[in-house]
């Protein structure tokens, strides 16, 4: 059976708390002990979308750990340009590699790509659906710095609404014991309410506030995200709120001891440069990190136990 990630919502907690062993295997490994593991192996990249630390840190993984890349970095350049089906473009591309990396900017694409073929497919961000690899990075990383999952008091700030990274952060989050989310945003830009939702057996809470200050007093843990331009169908409203909350180091002043911060990047305004140097700042690990998790997550999908 081909091993697609789709969404974190299709992962139990065993298969997560898998997925961050093996990264930690795959971190501990020296790097002449990985690069034989995907030799011969062709991982196809596409993304319909802008990325920056995703495409390039899954072509790092693929690379380091012996594999090679073929895709394309925009849509334009494609036959899509000429009116072609992604059923028809994830078709045909399925017959030159050994697995799927795809970015697409609608919502349920990769569902549909992985159902489409018989190559493992993994998302790598679809619309303002799903972000399941950044949030095994995310979980990964806050881990080493915090030394769990549970028992968290996380803050959520920027954009809720329209960000995916936030949606598979909090699906994932929400499994583990004693998790406290406060949700810090625009009254525009709130999480959906289904999303708070408690199921089954979880403990996790949340509160809502529009004040990153009481937020940073009162958590350890904040997450800050970018107010996306891109998905705003009213661009007045996106002027309205795009510098709502900025980090500054006055801000952290105000912080408990031990606060962490965290944003799955790129960063506009919501961060502050003179933030950058503080203990604080968590972000550029996380890219680190990011590594580490797609290389598991290729070995994973493909079938390989280093």
């Amino acid at each position: 059976m081909k091993r697609d990630l789709v969404s974190i919502d299709d992962l139990a907690t065993a298969d997560l708390e898998r997925y961050l062993a093996l990264a930690a295997r795959v971190e501990a490994m020296p790097e002449r002990d990985k690069v034989h593991l995907l030799v011969g192996r062709l991982l196809m990249v596409l993304f319909f979308e802008p990325s920056t630390r995703t495409r390039l840190s899954f072509e790092s993984a693929m690379k380091k750990l012996g594999g090679s890349c073929a895709g394309f970095a925009e849509a334009a350049a494609t036959s899509v340009a000429k009116g072609e089906t992604l059923v028809d473009t994830i078709r045909t591309v399925a017959q030159y590699g050994d697995a799927i990396v795809m970015r697409h900017p609608k919502e349920g694409a990769a569902r549909l790509a992985a159902e489409s073929c018989a190559l493992p497919v993994v998302n790598a961000g679809d619309g303002a659906n799903q972000h399941p690899t950044q949030t095994l990075l995310d979980l990964y990383t806050i881990r080493k710095l915090l030394g769990r999952l549970e028992n968290l008091s996380i803050a959520l700030v920027g954009d809720l609404r329209y960000s995916r990274t936030v949606h598979s952060l909090v699906n994932a989050l929400r499994r583990f014991a004693g998790v406290r989310f406060v949700l810090v945003s625009p009254p525009s830009l709130r999480l959906d309410p289904h999303t708070t939702r408690a199921g089954p057996g979880e403990t996790a809470t949340f509160e809502e506030t529009t004040d990153l200050r009481a937020a940073v007093r009162q958590c350890e843990l904040l997450y800050m995200t970018r107010i996306q331009k891109e998905r705003f169908p009213d661009l007045i409203e996106y002027e309205r709120v795009k510098d709502a909350y900025v980090l500054d180091a006055a801000v952290l002043r105000e912080a408990r001891p031990g606060l962490r911060v965290m944003h799955p990047l790129p960063r506009v305004n919501e961060i502050s440069r003179d933030v950058d140097a503080l203990p604080a700042a968590a972000w550029f690990e996380q890219v680190r990190n990011g590594l580490f998790v797609r290389q598991a997550i290729l070995l994973d999908v493909l079938g390989v136990t280093p």
